[in-house]
């Protein structure tokens, strides 16, 4: 299990339910390593400001990070971790490697339109 505050996902069930029950979701699929690990951290910070957007976590060598791994939009990546911004159930966007605060504001603003506080 990854060591980050962020809600978990280990099974289909739970990755499929999130994308069912949520109209916007952004999973970073990593490890606890020097790339992944402020990618979580962005997404820890930003939840508070971001309750439209359902942030989750999945080891990418766990028994199920095929289901991101797999994806068309994934295919060519070689830089973990791999980010998944999902728009009713949907691929939005996908990132591969270490992103900032500024790179992640950007796509979740420009996929999942912004909302006013």
């Amino acid at each position: 299990m990854l060591k980050t505050d962020l809600k978990h996902i280990t099974t289909e069930e739970e990755f499929q339910n999130t994308l069912h029950q949520n109209e916007n979701v952004m999973v970073c699929c990593g490890r606890m390593g020097p790339m992944c690990i402020p990618v979580y951290g962005v997404m820890e910070e930003l939840e508070a400001e971001y309750t439209h957007v359902a942030f989750r976590d999945m080891e990418f060598d766990g028994p199920i990070g095929h289901l991101i791994r797999n994806l068309p939009e994934c295919r060519s990546f070689a830089g973990l971790p791999f980010t998944v911004y999902f728009k009713n159930g949907k691929v939005a966007k996908a990132t591969s490697s270490i992103q900032n605060m500024e790179q992640v504001t950007t796509i979740l603003d420009k996929e999942f339109e912004k909302v006013p506080a």
